[in-house]
């Protein structure tokens, strides 16, 4: 017995990487900014709103890992034979998303590093390409295994760093009557006006839908690392592991804004980006002491710098792999010298592809705010396009009846894809017809 539950420690430890990952990819724009900005616009009222995105939003981000666990193939392998326009929806608007996802949380991680003194006069444009340029050094030389190491080291830091600023803001009380606002709070965030708000938090919360893909692809790295193939309950435990971690940073990120924050909060995004960063810091510091610099900087950096660092991979991965199928020359599992290849050459492309698009923020004088909740926007309105390709995938014949989703994952999976329609055409006819204005 004591030789099968070493066995079973064994198989999870090696399995471990794919769901941490997606949770390096998550904790970032979402969290420090609009986690935060939640908090420190409307207290507690909208955490019910997060924790609800988060689960409607599990059946569909969990499918590629149980997917790849019970098939050995990739979820894009599977688009591909169930329906034939899935691939290239999937990659025109991951070539879209993609470019302008990189360079935001590249845009964020630069402004940051503004709150480093000896960082402090450095141009946020060229901080941001540093940012950039480190990434794809990291990717193009250390591949899968520097990712995994380093995005590994960086969620546990900033998860930690989070919850022990968390747990000293809990202590010492808030700045302002946060706790009213778990009954109400004025203005109220139920207004039309604020779904410009609403709307961005949930498209980046915990991730966007596409995301589903990127742990099936990571599954087969992680196996030719580890030399081991992950079962489904292993797999499982990975990508539950990590979703776990997004939704209890996220808390720790809605604690801080509402902590230190709460009537306090409402210009932090006015002025320019280095003011957005510079203010993020001085609130924190304000509320618990100069010693939170230390803590803060370090953990709102590594969120930014691990999001920016999987979101580099995990685009021209799926572009790399759909590129190959489409071709009919491989399944994109990156199982040849050819495909590791082909990987670099997109990663280079997404690096330049994301610093034109930073040149155009910049030139034409785009805040931190607009540039990032932009792509937060257009995550959450192509997300039930993405939930609906899993859903459809992975309870179709392709898939074992006993893998497919019990009863109730199913009426969670049509209950999240409602959900994510409704507030999806009710963000378009606001914007487009001023409903509710």
């Amino acid at each position: 017995m004591a030789t099968s539950a070493s066995r079973s420690a064994s198989g999870l430890r090696q399995s471990l990487g794919p769901g941490i990952l997606m949770a390096g990819a998550c904790i970032g724009g979402s969290h420090l900014m609009s986690s935060t900005t939640a908090g420190a616009r409307f207290g507690f009222a909208l955490l019910g709103l997060i924790l609800l995105t988060n689960l409607v939003k599990y059946p569909f981000l969990r499918v590629g890992t149980r997917f790849t666990a019970v098939t050995g193939l990739t979820l894009l392998e599977r688009f591909q034979r169930r329906n034939r326009f899935y691939l290239p929806l999937y990659l025109l608007v991951s070539l879209v998303t993609g470019t302008l996802t990189i360079a935001a949380v590249s845009f964020v991680a630069g402004l940051l590093l503004t709150n480093v003194p000896l960082l402090a006069n450095f141009n946020t444009f060229g901080l941001a390409i540093a940012v950039l340029a480190v990434s794809g050094l990291i990717l193009l030389l250390g591949h899968y295994r520097a990712l995994d190491r380093l995005s590994k080291v960086l969620v546990v830091l900033l998860t930690l760093l989070s919850g022990v600023a968390a747990l000293t803001l809990l202590m010492r009380g808030s700045v302002g009557d946060v706790a009213a606002t778990w009954v109400g709070t004025t203005p109220s965030p139920w207004t039309a006006a604020n779904l410009a708000f609403l709307i961005p938090l949930m498209g980046w919360m915990p991730g966007p839908v596409e995301m589903c893909v990127w742990p099936s692809l990571w599954m087969f790295s992680r196996a030719q690392d580890s030399k081991h193939s992950a079962s489904l309950k292993e797999a499982e435990f990975d990508f539950n592991l990590g979703y776990v971690v997004t939704v209890v940073t996220a808390v720790f990120f809605v604690i801080l804004g509402a902590y230190t924050m709460y009537g306090t909060g409402e210009g932090m995004f006015a002025g320019s980006g280095v003011s957005f960063a510079q203010n993020l810091i001085r609130l924190y510091t304000e509320a618990m002491g100069g010693w939170a610099a230390w803590v803060i900087i370090p953990a709102a950096f590594a969120a930014m710098f691990s999001t920016t660092l999987t979101c580099l991979d995990a685009y021209p991965r799926s572009i790399s792999a759909i590129q190959g199928l489409l071709q009919g020359s491989d399944r994109g599992d990156l199982a040849s010298a050819p495909q590791q290849r082909r990987l670099s050459v997109w990663l280079v492309l997404h690096l330049l592809a994301a610093l034109v698009a930073l040149l155009f923020a910049f030139s034409g004088g785009i805040g931190v705010k607009d540039f990032v909740f932009g792509a937060m926007t257009g995550s959450f309105l192509t997300a039930p396009l993405f939930a609906w390709m899993a859903m459809d995938t992975m309870n179709s014949d392709l898939v074992a009846v006993e893998h497919r989703d019990g009863p109730a994952m199913q009426v969670l999976t049509w209950f999240g894809l409602a959900f994510l329609t409704g507030f999806s055409l009710l963000f378009l006819g606001w914007w487009v017809f001023g409903w509710g204005a």
